[in-house]
């Protein structure tokens, strides 16, 4: 147990002085790991192939994983001395201020802090003084009617040192437990911070490693996660970021690369750093689970991960990780080109079916390079992000908006942090959303606006929800539609003629039409309810003159289903998803991303148009 005397002297500017040791040691690996991956690594692939150039990258890789691990864990260390000794500064200045208090009235505190008082008072009887004592932070206060006789004998109240001098050595005696117990659960957490001779880093390290921080971060509190301001607006995220020292923020990538990783308003670079990290905690963490959801998330980041670590293709700008978790279907938020430089900016919500895999990894986050490189051949200062940052529906009944509600504040949250943290301030942005992922985009639209935005583009739209473009905020000439020919989700029947389908088939079942037949005729009465050439099952087709919007030239798109027959709902035949997929890989619909690549470079007058439906 620490004596008063103990903490009194405890010197903590010097344990303040170890915890930035740790520090410097972690940031030294940093810049080792960075020479590794950015120089070394990347110079022998670029100029050596053979079986030695091979070996050789091999070894430098795990010696880059060893000193991510050990930047890792050095900055744990370095947030676990700091938090404690924020703790036991603040129990200093308790004990310190009990000191205080017991000196100003004349009380003496032992080496076991009990503390003694002086005689005062008399004794109403024999008009002595009642006598001093000593009260150590376990002795009851004296309390209730006066005592004729005992160790506080007289008609009148005890000494009147006595209350408190028993306050102050209760004041001893708390912030003496609090300081032993915050140094015995720290230095648990220390102890947890080590590392087994000729250790290889591989997921099971990583997994430890979460579970490390994890530790700290409970061991901190409010240190660390608490002083966060994620209940504040970008702008206010923005500046408290920038007053923080480079000490503090180091702490708060230690302990908290999730948080801060994913929140907005952080500077790109920042939340890059902070989201590789997380990233290698998270597959440590999922390599343990042994579930098909685990497994499928696991993929997803692997892949994340192998295009980070990669050298960049020629011409391929840099990548960025903005957001990555595990919560729900999964988030990952990736950037090619860095969006606080660039000139234009756009974010890409993708939808239905999208969740964090190995398809979403090589396929989704494709869309968003190819819409970066397509860009910048207009303009080279243009960056392009896929947000996936909410929960898409994962089947085909995609008939509720709620996960795009849900996603619409999360998304205008994120597109307030692209503006906040701009380097030059104003930049060209455009929202993009496919498929449902369009709905989401308008929705947010709606909600006063999405911030920052200049431009919005659909594509694959079910419909927005929006009556016309001039509900979106941004103008009906800033708002782009692409609808291929054959993609049959801009094609969708409303939810009046879906439902009246459904209803007809199954009475259809009991009758002599059959299902086909009362399928079609619930079709026709739908239709007439609240169907219409200008509607699709979220509203008005926003590739339809009545929306308003400039419908930029499309591919066709592979022919799968005629949009007679996805009207009468024929439910027995089979339908394919091509054209709905190609709007932004050149190599299947060159006229569509090149379309989408003008608008994201600022030069929407320049698109090829197709007339609205």
């Amino acid at each position: 147990m620490l004596t008063w005397q103990q903490l009194h002297d405890l010197k903590c500017a010097e344990l303040l002085n170890a915890a930035d040791g740790w520090g410097a040691v972690s940031s030294q690996a940093d810049a080792a790991r960075d020479r590794i991956s950015n120089e070394m690594i990347r110079g022998l692939e670029a100029t050596q192939k053979g079986v030695a150039a091979s070996a050789a990258v091999d070894r430098l890789r795990r010696l880059d994983r060893n000193y991510d691990y050990m930047r890792t864990e050095c900055g744990l260390v370095r947030t676990t001395l700091s938090s404690l000794v924020h703790k036991l500064i603040g129990f200093q200045g308790q004990l310190k201020s009990a000191l205080d208090d017991a000196a100003s009235l004349g009380f003496t505190v032992a080496a076991d802090g009990s503390v003694s008082y002086p005689a005062a008072g008399k004794n109403l009887i024999t008009h002595e003084p009642l006598a001093g004592g000593s009260v150590t932070g376990g002795s009851p206060l004296l309390t209730g009617p006066p005592s004729l006789g005992g160790p506080q004998p007289g008609l009148i109240a005890p000494n009147p040192h006595h209350a408190k001098a028993q306050e102050i050595a209760t004041r001893i005696q708390r912030a003496l437990q609090a300081a032993h117990e915050a140094d015995e659960h720290f230095s648990t957490v220390l102890g947890r911070l080590k590392a087994e001779p000729d250790l290889d880093v591989t997921d099971a390290t990583w997994k430890d490693a979460a579970a490390d921080r994890a530790a700290v971060r409970d061991a901190s509190g409010e240190y660390v996660k608490s002083t966060i301001p994620t209940g504040s607006s970008p702008a206010d995220r923005r500046d408290w970021w920038a007053h923080l020292s480079p000490s503090q923020r180091d702490e708060y990538l230690a302990a908290c690369p999730d948080i801060i990783g994913n929140l907005d308003g952080i500077p790109a670079t920042v939340r890059d750093e902070a989201n590789r990290d997380n990233l290698r905690l998270l597959i440590g963490k999922l390599s343990g689970v042994d579930s098909e959801e685990a497994r499928a998330k696991l993929a997803g980041l692997r892949s994340i991960d192998e295009q980070l670590r990669a050298a960049p293709a020629p011409g391929v700008p840099p990548m960025y990780l903005l957001g990555i978790g595990d919560q729900g279907n999964g988030r990952a938020i990736v950037a090619f080109g860095d969006p606080d430089t660039s000139r234009n900016v756009s974010a890409y919500v993708p939808g239905l079916g999208t969740k964090l895999d190995k398809g979403f990894a090589e396929g989704t986050v494709n869309r968003a390079r190819d819409t970066a490189l397509g860009a910048r051949e207009l303009d080279p200062s243009s960056a392009a992000i896929v947000w996936l940052g909410y929960d898409a529906p994962q089947s085909i009944d995609v008939a509720s908006t709620s996960d795009a509600e849900a996603g619409a504040p999360a998304y205008n949250q994120f597109m307030a942090g692209i503006s906040a943290t701009h380097e030059a301030g104003d930049p060209h942005i455009t929202a993009i959303g496919h498929s449902y992922g369009s709905l989401t985009v308008g929705l947010a639209a709606q909600r006063g606006g999405i911030p920052g935005a200049d431009d919005i583009v659909l594509v694959g739209s079910p419909g927005t929800e929006a009556k016309t473009a001039a509900d979106l905020g941004v103008g009906k000439d800033h708002v782009y539609v692409g609808a291929a020919k054959n993609d049959v989700v801009t094609q969708l029947p409303t939810k009046a003629e879906s439902g009246g389908s459904v209803l007809g088939s199954v009475i259809g079942l009991g009758t002599p039409l059959g299902p086909v037949e009362g399928a079609r005729l619930g079709h026709q009465v739908g239709e007439a309810v609240g169907g219409g050439p200008d509607q699709l099952y979220f509203g008005t087709d926003p590739a339809s003159h009545e929306f308003g919007a400039r419908r930029f030239a499309t591919g066709d798109g592979p022919f799968i289903i005629d949009a007679d027959k996805l009207k009468d709902l024929d439910i027995g035949h089979s339908v394919d998803f091509d054209a709905h997929s190609h709007y932004f890989t050149p190599d299947k619909d060159r006229v569509s991303a090149r379309n989408i690549a003008l608008v994201v470079a600022g030069q929407g007058d320049a698109i090829s148009t197709q007339d609205p439906r």
